[in-house]
């Protein structure tokens, strides 16, 4: 259906054509452009029409259909005559990834241990649909007001994680811009009890090994050994982000934002306009609300290893944590734009000033799940340019969940995952069902499309045994 033009040997080009107003960018090998690529090469052909979009429209290895943009699509908008598109965020804001290490051999834990951690990380971080935490006080307007102004810092204050958890955190944990006014009353409801959950879906808390060691020069400045023990957290900004991007779609398209657009998911309104500049102020606070959330689910997984192991808070070092479905001003080819990401992270190479001074010499740390059954990868940033210093954010969907769930009807999906050696908790079999592996594509594959087409270099091959899932 669409004739691509081959650039390199994992990038391709979606020429311009009719009414586009710049070119497609693909990242993929040829294997991965053969698994039904069709309706997300179609969505990032109709991005490329958004007004004042700069260089290309990006699709990552990992992309699949998502709302308006691709799931693995990346766009900039210039900040002057550019737009911004709810669909280009999505609708769980700053979903994200935190990955923290412990230097205790996972192969030493005893099953008994193994289980007990386990069963209190499941205890102790709520997980499903809707779920909050029980004995939480709700946020007030003024914790709110804390949240979207001082992003992971206002949990870390009010005693939940170590100081250089920021320093390890993608913006420090904190998107500039965020502002309570911009943000509807509905919206602070969903998210009062919310903090420190995982949510549903394919959000989760992993607990495994440190498999393989790609580049020992970056772990040794990391500070990771080879078969030491990982913690992977996969959640976001829960029903409070949510519903931000609810009530900005909502808006856009009651004010017609929709016209002349190929598709009315991608809806964008001016950057300069009031309404662009409230989905800002509003996306931001819902960043921060997901940063806090991550924060808060660490702090009790460090419990759970005080509680179970006997280690110090501190020995469990947080490695880095990255957003995934954001917007954020940054610098591109010398101008000021808008860089949607939507499935996809940042992936700052060696010596970007925006890094803290931990990653200077090394490049940003990206992290890609994969699926509980198989791997997960830890990279690092090369930033090419033509992505936007951009890389995929996990392995993405080969299944939907509805068909995830006929395939395996009467079979036993919790017997298959001991047979690979992990253990997996879950509010719900259905969740279980729509997240096994087969579900996903295989992340080795995505993780060597991005690495041939120098997105990012492998550091670590990372294998999970503990899961609690959404």
């Amino acid at each position: 259906m669409f004739d691509l033009v081959q650039k390199e040997e994992a990038l391709f080009e979606l020429p311009k054509r009719g009414s586009m107003l710049t070119s497609g960018l693909v990242v993929a090998t040829e294997e991965l452009l053969r698994q039904q690529m069709d309706e997300p090469l179609k969505q990032l052909k109709n991005v490329t029409h958004l007004p004042g979009i700069v260089g290309q429209a990006v699709a990552m290895p990992d992309m699949h259909w998502g709302y308006g943009f691709p799931i693995g699509g990346v766009a900039a908008t210039d900040l002057e005559t550019g737009v911004i598109s709810p669909g280009g965020v999505g609708y769980d804001i700053n979903c994200g990834v935190r990955l923290a290490v412990v230097p205790i051999p996972f192969s030493r834990l005893s099953e008994k241990q193994k289980e007990a951690l386990l069963k209190r990380v499941y205890e102790t971080v709520p997980s499903g649909v809707g779920h909050g935490q029980k004995n939480q006080q709700p946020l007030s307007d003024a914790d709110y007001r804390k949240i979207v102004e001082q992003g992971a810092r206002f949990s870390l204050e009010a005693g939940y994680g170590l100081e250089e958890d920021l320093l390890h955190s993608e913006s420090h944990g904190c998107i500039e811009g965020g502002s309570l006014d911009a943000v509807s009353k509905r919206a602070q409801s969903r998210g009062k009890a919310q903090l420190g959950t995982i949510g549903s879906g394919n959000h989760f808390a992993e607990i495994g090994a440190i498999e393989e060691i790609f580049d020992s020069t970056i772990t040794d400045a990391w500070g990771i050994a080879p078969g030491t023990t990982y913690v992977l957290i996969h959640s976001g900004s829960r029903g409070f982000g949510h519903q931000i991007c609810q009530d900005t779609l909502d808006d856009f398209m009651k004010k017609g934002f929709e016209k002349n657009l190929p598709d009315p998911q991608l809806v964008a309104a001016p950057l300069k306009s009031p309404e662009g500049e409230r989905y800002f102020q509003s996306m931001a606070a819902a960043a921060n609300f997901a940063f806090n959330n991550r924060q808060r689910i660490l702090h009790a997984v460090r419990e759970a290893f005080v509680k179970e192991l006997g280690i110090r808070p501190e020995e469990l070092k947080q490695i880095y944590d990255v957003c995934h479905n954001i917007a954020k001003k940054e610098t591109h080819f010398g101008q000021q734009v808008c860089v949607h990401r939507k499935g996809a992270t940042r992936a700052f190479g060696k010596g970007h000033p925006e890094l803290s001074e931990v990653y200077q010499h090394t490049g940003q740390p990206v992290l890609v799940p994969g699926d509980m059954g198989r791997a997960s990868y830890l990279l690092v940033g090369l930033g090419r340019p033509e992505t936007f210093a951009s890389c995929c954010h996990g392995a993405g969907r080969a299944r939907s969940r509805i068909k995830s769930k006929k395939h395996w009807k009467g079979r036993d999906p919790l017997d298959y995952m001991e047979r690979q050696n992990v253990k997996v908790l879950a509010n719900s079999m259905r969740t279980i069902v729509e997240e096994m592996p087969d579900a996903y594509k295989d992340v080795d594959l995505v993780v060597d499309a991005a690495e041939k087409a120098r997105l990012a270099s492998r550091v670590a091959r990372l294998k999970p045994h503990l899961v609690v899932k959404g």
